[in-house]
């Protein structure tokens, strides 16, 4: 069976420590948050690579949360992506102490036959020429989305705007949009953006919460006001998650569609930062993804 949405991410070990505790070498990776988050919405295919010393309980976990593994590919040597890394008293940008790329370093993506008709396709973060690989590979989806951070935009600019054509939906912080647009004015460059290539943006705020943005259209979906964050990796990951899995769920593709949808990644990112790692997974009872969602509405409605 063909599945509804693919992810192309990292699969990772991150040890990491927040004011609230330390924990060592926890699920990690774009592939990794996106696919069980999306997963409280619709059948998602993971496309990732672990090593050999990925442990059978993440499988199982992933698994269990009916992500399809045919695109999973475990390396007979070499060790997971591993990162290590710190947030201070405020919760800002991580400090990176640590990272090794181990077998994501020669990550050849290759999508399953069964991947390729699916409606949704979502790109993480990888190196932009991966990512044109695989929207290569895919035969007619109804939406490409794709993330890109700092790095590529520094070092494989080129590359990157290749693969920005090719895509609906364009997903950046802030401070990647004012790089990649190369404009000072935050609302110039989601302007500029929009001239890229991608029909929509979605550019992440942190604790302010997101934006997306056509050429004829914008709209803010606010951040949770949660009192409990506890460790914010993967926020963002988890916020395109409850995205694009909303959109594949409910198949509305208009503004007020995309809307609804903000709200479902905005309740999902704020549930992911009240645990470490994926624990907010653990035994999420879906009604409280709804009265998330609810809260959220009723700050943006009259």
């Amino acid at each position: 069976m063909s599945v509804k949405m693919v992810v192309v991410g990292s699969i990772a070990y991150d040890s990491l420590e927040t004011p609230k505790g330390k924990r060592e070498r926890v699920l990690g990776g774009s592939a990794s948050y996106f696919s069980t988050v999306a997963s409280y919405f619709t059948n998602v295919g993971l496309v990732g690579v672990a090593g050999k010393d990925f442990e059978q309980k993440h499988i199982d976990f992933l698994k269990k949360h009916g992500i399809d593994m045919t695109g999973f590919e475990q390396s007979k040597e070499g060790n997971t992506f591993n990162w290590v890394g710190s947030y201070g008293e405020e919760f800002g940008d991580a400090t990176t102490h640590s990272t090794c790329l181990n077998v994501f370093e020669s990550f050849n993506p290759v999508l399953p036959e069964s991947y390729k008709n699916a409606e949704l396709l979502f790109l993480a973060n990888i190196h932009p020429s991966l990512q044109i690989q695989i929207i290569n590979q895919v035969k007619n989806p109804k939406i490409i989305a794709l993330d890109t951070m700092n790095l590529w935009i520094n070092t494989t600019r080129d590359t990157l705007l290749e693969a920005i054509k090719k895509v609906d939906i364009l997903f950046v912080n802030e401070t990647e949009a004012r790089m990649l647009a190369q404009e000072k004015k935050f609302a110039h460059a989601v302007a500029k953006l929009l001239t890229m290539g991608p029909k929509r943006i979605v550019v992440k705020l942190g604790e302010l919460g997101a934006m997306t943005a056509t050429k004829e259209t914008r709209f803010f979906a606010p951040a949770f006001p949660s009192l409990d964050v506890t460790d914010p990796t993967g926020a963002g990951d988890s916020f395109a998650g409850g995205f694009m899995g909303s959109l594949a769920k409910h198949g509305d593709y208009s503004e007020k569609g995309f809307r609804k949808s903000m709200l479902y990644g905005s309740a999902m990112g704020s549930l992911t930062v009240e645990n470490f790692s994926v624990e907010t997974y653990d035994n999420l009872d879906p009604k409280r993804i709804e009265e998330r969602f609810e809260a959220l509405k009723e700050m943006v409605t009259l």
